[in-house]
């Protein structure tokens, strides 16, 4: 039995594997079970909860979905995992507060995936990995540009650079900067060694990240096949502008479709089918 919370608790052998399960249902080969996935998803997920609930169901995992609010009661998590055991094969958490996600895994009954904490969101990210390495890039060799400040996705972004070791740079604020992340201020120099570029919504600090936002005529200066990809939900003119998500280097909605074989990968290895 295997929990995914943070990232840093996985080996890069892990993460390998749940590249090699995601070939697989890639292309309809993935291992099937029996069995339920119970999840908690707050009403505005979208992506993370269709992919999961199709994911789930497709490799033979009933899922039962609750609101994320029905965690938060005073009831221990460790009984709340415990009764649930009984019935469920993985929980799958999308909560505000990653201490819910890790008192429900620490209770050892039963296998846990974070689908989004307000620390971190390791799905999304191994997602967008899986992405690059299936256009047959060596992510040891990319040099990776991430535009933001400290968020859940900085810090997912963080958690995967020392898993992986990747050459990843933090680029806003000084006084935005995720702790420990190598960093810069200088967009114009930044990118124009960055082979992948990533946003994140600026949460409170849009005004601070204004003269962060990343353009087209930016992208122009970056290396031959840069990768744009926007942490979604992002906003034309805010984040990013119009034209950039209009550039070449944009990867597009269909980038995010390794989601859907990513997270069955990553409850299949979680429940040791792989």
């Amino acid at each position: 039995m295997r929990s995914l919370t943070r990232l840093d608790d996985w080996t890069p052998d892990e993460i390998a594997s749940v590249f090699a399960l995601a070939d697989a249902y890639r292309t309809g080969r993935g291992p099937t079970t029996n069995g339920s996935a119970v999840m908690f998803f707050p009403a505005t997920s979208l992506r993370t909860r269709v992919t999961f609930e199709r994911g789930a169901a497709t490799m033979g995992l009933q899922p039962i979905v609750f609101p994320d609010t029905t965690l938060d009661k005073p009831e221990a998590l460790s009984d709340v995992a415990g009764y649930l055991a009984s019935w469920a094969d993985v929980l799958v958490v999308r909560h505000h507060d990653l201490a819910v996600v890790e008192g429900l895994a620490g209770a050892g009954a039963l296998s846990v995936v974070n689908a989004m904490t307000d620390e971190n969101h390791p799905c999304e990210v191994l997602s967008d990995l899986y992405a690059l390495r299936r256009e047959q890039r060596d992510l040891d060799a990319l040099r990776f540009l991430f535009v933001g400040a400290d968020g859940n996705i900085s810090r997912a972004w963080q958690e995967a650079a020392r898993a992986l070791r990747l050459d990843l740079v933090q680029c806003c604020p000084s006084d935005l900067a995720t702790p420990g992340a190598s960093w810069t201020d200088d967009l114009e120099t930044a990118i124009r060694t960055a082979d992948v570029v990533v946003t994140d919504g600026p949460g409170p600090h849009a005004h601070a990240l204004e003269p962060y936002r990343v353009t087209a005529h930016l992208l122009d200066t970056a290396p031959s096949g840069v990768r744009f990809a926007p942490c979604p939900p992002f906003v034309r003119g805010r984040e990013v502008s119009a034209d950039a998500v209009a550039h070449p280097a944009f990867v597009g909605h269909g980038f995010k479709a390794s989601l859907l074989p990513v997270q069955q990968a990553v409850l299949a290895h979680c429940l040791g089918l792989g």
